[in-house]
């Protein structure tokens, strides 16, 4: 046996009393003698924030309990990151059942927040509870009345409370003490049980045992716009309404009242930069481009610029300037998309040729990614020996155009990035303005994607595009609305984008984008349609999830009011979305029976169902589909054969619902969905 073996079973020796360490540890184990476990939410052991908006409750839960009888009580902590814990506020948690507590704050500006709780041994509250049991069968006795008065006391030595509560307790203790003197116990207890007596005690009782909990929680609070928003994306060169003109800043200009008429509040633009000719991509992803085609604005970078600049058929920075001030008039906010990645004449090639990848022979290396091939495009290293310049000089690309008015940013592809870099860039930014939001344009695995939210992003990509069954659809909203992930991930559901031309869409019809434009606006806080979606421009490269002469590769012009354009569906339920304050809770769905596979039935509300919206969806485009389905009377507390009043939205025809079980049927062509408000 080795004598490591051999020490391990000695009899460790005991601590002897006033052991200092063994003492410490005593004490403190002793005085945070309240147990707080099971705290949500809190992600990853508080490693990352969970989100919220201005406004916007936070409701949090925890296990709070303690040995022996004694009543207890808890509180909520809470205040800026910044500012020391014991000057921030708190609110009292509530008892809701087994041990599980709950407490609900809201937040009034955007920033980092924090949260804790406390926990403590209420020796008044558990005093009353006794005094009352003892009192019932009359053995209430001076001894009794002794202990409170002593409690009071206490109480006016705790330090806590205002100068005014202080003031009270002196005077319910002298209250107490003449009514001792006088043998008085009916007139003590019903002070020491009165609603006075028991304010004050709340309010600057000593708080016995008081308990933390040892971590303090992150909140990171947006303005609202980060969690509800409707965006339309357009590429500006192609704006000008002539395909052989070059678009401008002021060509987009003109069309802001026409968006602004679809009801939209945020106006996405593809990378504004100089194109790079290298390599440049031709129509419909050529290989080569014929002279005069523009390439694709992901190839960033030329002999004007790069990451800096703007590209200069589209205009100046006061162009600029004057397309965002223009913008916010229209109730519109401008939002730019930021790829990080280079066309191979970027100047940054040249002057900092550590920042990107090299191969062997000396040759640059592209960012291929077989069997596609972007050889107009080059990509950047976050690591060897771009740390840190790079990281500096792509937070300080993000001020710029910051500084320049723009507080949206839609970022291309930032699952290939390094995860790091976007919790520290991101954290820069909001250093400077804590209402910027920053969009995640990842496609990929969910776990990536949840991670990306986690580090920083307001906004997500999500499954949407691709979820066109009524089991896939409510598995998924099911997802994102109910588990961890609804903390701290806010979907953005894009109907379409220049990248992706989705098969049901091809397939559809017009009826099939009245069907998705249902979908994404009233399932999702945050949604978006790329141009052309209104015109239900569906025609593919065959066989490809791709459009058939992409505005990515060239300059189109459309005529924007077509024939067969959905824009009245676009601008009722961005109607909806601005007058329902039901629709601003992404995380109030819910999914009601309808017994057909073909119809989506939910509904969305606020707590005091003074907005309550119930929504059909028929995901047939080229039949009818009907069928009998669940009126939700029990949210209302209503029995199964009750009368509720119903609003049909899109025609605005009133009418009564009784009983519990009703029919209805969905005409693709006629209207693909149905909107009902319902009211006691």
């Amino acid at each position: 046996m080795s004598d490591v073996e051999l020490q391990s079973k000695k009899p460790k020796k005991s601590a002897k009393a006033g052991d200092p360490a063994s003492e410490a540890r005593l004490f403190a184990l002793a005085e945070n003698r309240v147990a707080i476990e099971g705290v949500e939410p809190e992600i990853d052991g508080g490693r990352f924030a969970v989100k919220r908006v201005v406004g916007e409750p936070l409701t949090v839960s925890a296990d709070i309990f303690c040995d022996g009888h004694d009543k207890i009580d808890a509180a909520l902590i809470y205040g800026p990151a910044e500012v020391d814990p014991a000057k921030w506020s708190e609110v009292k948690f509530e008892f809701v059942e087994n041990d599980r507590w709950q407490a609900t704050v809201t937040f009034d500006r955007p920033g980092p927040y924090r949260y804790s709780i406390i926990a403590w041994r209420d020796l008044y509250a558990s005093w009353r509870d006794e005094a009352k049991k003892k009192r019932a069968v009359g053995k209430l006795t001076d001894l009794e009345l002794i202990e409170a008065r002593e409690l009071v006391a206490k109480a006016a030595d705790s330090g806590r409370g205002t100068r005014a509560d202080q003031r009270g307790l002196a005077k319910l203790s002298e209250k107490l003490e003449k009514l001792g003197q006088k043998g008085d116990h009916e007139g003590q207890y019903a002070l020491l049980a009165s609603d006075e007596a028991i304010g004050l005690l709340m309010a600057a009782g000593h708080r016995t045992h008081l308990s933390r909990y040892p971590g303090q929680v992150p909140v990171w609070v947006d303005r609202e716009r980060a969690a509800f928003s409707a965006w339309y994306e357009l590429f500006p060169r192609s704006q000008s309404g002539d395909a052989g003109r070059h678009g401008t800043f002021d060509d987009v200009i003109a069309r802001l009242p026409d968006i602004e008429a679809m009801g939209f509040d945020v106006l996405y633009f593809p990378p504004i930069h100089p194109i790079g000719v290298t390599n440049r991509k031709g129509k419909n992803n050529s290989l080569k481009a014929e002279p005069g085609e523009p390439g694709s604005p992901y190839a960033i970078g030329g002999k004007e610029g790069g990451h800096l600049a703007i590209h200069r058929e589209l205009g100046t920075f006061d162009d600029f300037h004057r397309l965002i001030d223009e913008a916010k008039k229209h109730g519109l906010e401008i939002a730019l998309d930021i790829a990080l990645n280079a066309s191979p004449d970027h100047p940054w090639i040249k002057e900092h040729p550590e920042w990107f990848d090299w191969r062997p022979d000396g040759t640059i290396k592209y960012a291929e990614n077989p069997p596609k091939r972007y050889e107009d495009i080059v990509n950047f290293h976050f690591y060897r020996g771009a740390l840190p310049s790079l990281w500096f000089a792509m937070r300080d690309m993000f001020l710029h155009w910051m500084k320049h008015g723009v507080r949206i940013f839609r970022i291309d592809n930032p699952h290939t990035k390094a995860y790091p870099f976007w919790e520290w860039v991101i954290g820069e930014a909001r250093k400077v303005d804590p209402g910027v939001i920053f969009l995640a344009e990842a496609f990929t695995r969910p776990k990536v994607m949840k991670r990306l939210a986690k580090v920083g992003y307001n906004q997500s990509y999500s499954y949407f595009t691709w979820r066109n069954e009524k089991w896939e659809l409510a598995e998924y909203l099911t997802e994102l609305t109910t588990e961890e992930c609804a903390e701290y991930m806010r979907p953005n559901f894009f109907v379409n984008t220049p990248d992706i031309n989705p098969i049901y869409l091809q397939t559809s019809g017009r009826p099939g984008f009245r069907t998705r434009l249902a979908l994404a606006a009233s399932l999702a806080g945050n949604y978006g349609i790329y141009s052309g979606f209104e015109l239900c421009e569906f025609l593919p490269i065959p066989g490809k999830e791709e459009y058939l002469n992409s505005e990515k590769y060239e300059i189109r012009a459309f005529d924007w009011h077509a024939e067969g354009n959905i824009r009245d569906d676009i601008v009722f339920f961005n109607r909806l979305r601005k007058d329902e304050a039901a629709m601003k809770d992404f995380r109030s769905l819910a999914f009601f029976n309808f017994w057909n596979e073909q119809v989506l039935y939910y509904g969305k509300r606020t707590k005091d169902r003074s907005s309550y919206l119930l929504f059909m969806v028929n995901l047939d485009p080229h039949h009818d589909q009907g069928g009998h389905f669940e009126v939700p009377l029990w949210e209302f507390g209503l029995p199964d054969d009750a009368t509720i009043h119903a609003t049909d939205m899109a025609t605005g025809n009133a009418f009564a619902w009784t009983g519990k079980i009703q029919h209805w049927w969905l005409n693709p062509q006629d209207r693909p969905y149905a909107v009902f408000k319902l009211s006691r």
